[in-house]
């Protein structure tokens, strides 16, 4: 049985969207963002999801307890731009029912 979770998402223009996304087809949020097109193409997940470029990055907003962050992932944030205490690599999070009504917004592109 397909589980799917709400999460709220604040594009780059500042519109937030409220989107069901499926815990149980291994997706990210990078993924789940791309899928939706609430980033223009090109512009978000540029590595594939590699976390070795932070185009995917977003902030957090939300109190969620999300998995700790990966040497891979930290090392990419420490070189990318408006990185924020609440940031973190949409490529790195990924979809499982724990995130129901996890907020976030999309950082500027650098």
């Amino acid at each position: 049985m397909t589980e799917d979770v709400t999460l709220k998402i604040t594009d780059r223009e500042g519109t937030t969207h409220e989107v069901l996304a499926p815990t149980d087809m291994a997706m990210n949020l990078m993924e789940v963002v791309r899928s939706y097109e609430l980033a223009p193409e090109g512009t978000i997940g540029v590595c594939g999801g590699m976390a070795m470029c932070a185009s995917c990055q977003c902030y957090v907003n939300s109190d969620h307890e999300l998995p700790e962050m990966s040497d891979d992932e930290d090392a990419m944030l420490a070189e990318a731009f408006h990185v924020e205490d609440n940031s973190r690599l949409g490529c790195q999070i990924q979809i499982t029912p724990k995130l129901e009504g996890l907020e976030v917004t999309l950082a500027p592109e650098s």
